[in-house]
């Protein structure tokens, strides 16, 4: 079986879901990209979307949908988009093979 070039975990696919349901958009979908800034040189953006761009790439599971522009995903080839909650926080996360290092703060990285 061939490696996903962008996975989505449970939990971010039921958040998704849930997101999509609040905004009433089945079209829409979370925008995922990379920018440069942060302590790190890199980070991520990430914005709810009514639908992708042209040249987006685009990613479902279970009618959950993250949309992804050429640039970022090249970056992001064999990542997952995580959900996560604790008492402290909430909110998707990336775990990018990719990552080289990161800031003390985890919101930047470098590749």
């Amino acid at each position: 079986m061939a490696a996903h070039p962008f996975l989505l975990s449970d939990q971010a696919v039921f958040r998704l879901k849930a997101l999509a349901a609040e905004a009433k958009s089945a079209q829409g979908g979370l925008r995922v990209a990379i920018k440069g800034g942060g302590c790190s040189g890199l980070m991520y953006v990430m914005d709810w979307t009514e639908a992708p761009k042209e040249k987006d790439k685009i990613f479902e599971k279970d009618g959950a949908r993250v949309f992804v522009d050429a640039r970022s995903f090249l970056l992001l080839q064999g990542s997952e988009l995580h959900y996560e909650e604790s008492m402290m926080s909430a909110g998707f996360k990336v775990r990018n093979p990719n990552t080289k290092s990161s800031c003390g703060c985890g919101e930047s990285f470098s590749v």
